[in-house]
């Protein structure tokens, strides 16, 4: 009976030491899976990492063609509404010139009828004198019974003498001012046309200004789009990151995010997606065209106002995230371009 109890107490001790080995062993397994999995994880998140900096060098150029398609748009729109001035004040001149070619040409026709009733008097004198021919001086004096007749005769002949020159002076008269007229009247059209032809090149131009800047306003909407729609992709691989460290260490969401923080060179005092997108989280980086620099690419101006010291894309880590902190509490995520 007791050779028995001991067989089955060994038994069961046997089994015992299994099952807890077992155990052991499983969860040792689970530990390098895990541990798999997080190295497979961190490796992922560091491949990110590179993937950010790509990200923020494209949304950089993005935001330098976003700043050049805003002053295309600007420029566009500048251009049109001087042209827009220039258009009216060329109509209205224009129209001055059209009233003065149409008063010029009424001052024509008169001018010509003055012209017609000269040439008609003219005419009707010319054809008197064939008729019935000049009287000459001695005709005159023959012709005279008295001194006074003689007097009266010579006077009435000098009359008609200057009535003659007098009527041929004015149709000499009346025909230059026509031609003075005619010269007037196609100068005026003249300007008249030249201004015509440019108001419409301006009505042209203007349409091909308002075009390009309809072009522009596109190409703008179309770069921010791109940019949103990175930042949102950027948002969410991060938010995708984070997810899978509380699953795989069964970590909170704060402990997750500080874990990928770190992993992608952090921690930040911002927003990780914002400096993702500004820099890649390099501490180092530098904006050519802006001049922003650093990992959370503070412009040196900001940079000088917050005190910071030399340049920010040279400064320590400590120095940048403590500045960015400063920045972050005054203004938010307005303060950053990716914000």
């Amino acid at each position: 009976m007791a050779r028995a109890l001991a067989t089955i107490a060994g038994s069961r001790g046997r089994t015992a030491a299994l099952a807890c080995a077992t155990l052991v062993a499983a969860l040792a397994l689970v530990a390098v899976a895990g541990a798999t999995d997080i190295g497979a994880l961190q490796a992922k998140v560091s491949a990110g990492r590179d993937e950010a900096g790509s990200l923020a060098s494209k949304l950089q150029a993005a935001q330098g063609e976003l700043a050049a398609a805003e002053g295309e748009a600007a420029a566009a729109s500048a251009r049109e509404k001087k042209l827009t001035v220039l258009l009216a004040t060329g109509e209205e001149r224009a129209a001055r010139l059209s009233a003065q070619v149409r008063r010029t040409q009424r001052h024509l026709a008169a001018e010509k009828r003055r012209l017609r009733r000269a040439r008609t008097a003219l005419s009707e004198r010319l054809v008197a004198i064939y008729e019935t021919g000049s009287p000459s001086t001695a005709s005159v004096i023959l012709a005279s019974s008295s001194f006074d007749e003689l007097a009266t005769r010579t006077e009435y002949l000098d009359r008609i003498e200057r009535s003659d020159s007098d009527l041929a002076a004015r149709v000499a008269q009346v025909r230059g001012a026509v031609a003075a007229a005619l010269k007037r009247v196609a100068a005026l059209k003249a300007r008249v046309d030249a201004y015509n032809a440019r108001l419409a090149a301006a009505r042209s131009e203007i349409a091909d200004v308002r075009a390009n800047a309809e072009a522009a306003a596109a190409h703008l909407d179309s770069v921010a789009a791109s940019r949103s729609a990175a930042l949102a992709t950027l948002k969410s691989k991060i938010g995708s990151w984070v997810g899978d460290i509380e699953a795989a260490e069964a970590a909170s969401r704060a402990e997750a995010e500080s874990t990928v923080e770190r992993w992608l060179g952090g921690p930040f005092s911002i927003p990780t997606y914002i400096v993702m997108c500004e820099s890649g989280g390099n501490y180092s980086a530098l904006n050519a065209s802006s001049g922003a620099g650093g990992a959370y690419q503070i412009l040196p101006s900001t940079w000088d106002l917050y005190g910071g010291q030399g340049e920010p894309q040279n400064a320590s880590k400590a120095e940048q995230d403590k500045i960015a902190a400063e920045i972050w509490a005054d203004s938010g995520s307005s303060a950053w371009v990716c914000g």
